[in-house]
């Protein structure tokens, strides 16, 4: 092994879809997946032992819904017999997906086409950026 192919998921059907090609592609290629899902930090309460009347403070708390979401798509390659890794994120997704793979030295990340037409085609997608900026290659799935 030494293969490594991105892939990123929302928790979404087409989501999905990417993860099995990435899985199918794996299989064929002896590598190992690296699951990526980008999120927006919650915000935490007042910090504890500020000064009454002090501008609260926020600060990031876990998002439980990524890790969720990131722990069905594993699971998913897992019982294909395939290597696994998550990568939980605070980028935007296609940075996220970019960075990932830069810091993996991935050799193809997987993205599902959705965005690729209608407006969100001209406004930036997920793989239109992710096609044009990495550093490895890049595998566009149908997803509809």
């Amino acid at each position: 092994m030494g293969e490594v192919i991105v892939v990123g998921t929302d928790g979404s059907e087409t989501a999905a879809k990417a993860v099995q090609e990435a899985i199918r592609v794996a299989k064929a290629f002896d590598a190992e997946v690296h699951i990526v899902s980008a999120y927006k930090p919650l915000h935490g309460a007042h910090v504890a032992g500020a000064p009454e009347g002090a501008a609260k403070v926020w600060q990031p708390l876990p998002d439980s819904r990524v890790e969720a979401v990131l722990a069905e798509a594993a699971a998913a390659v897992r019982l294909k017999d395939v290597p696994v890794k998550t990568h939980p994120s605070r980028e935007e997704p296609a940075d996220a997906l970019l960075s990932v793979a830069s810091e993996t030295n991935a050799d193809l990340i997987v993205v599902g086409n959705r965005g690729m037409h209608g407006a969100r085609r001209v406004l930036g997608s997920v793989p239109n950026k992710v096609a044009h900026r990495a550093g490895c290659n890049v595998l566009i799935v149908s997803t509809t």
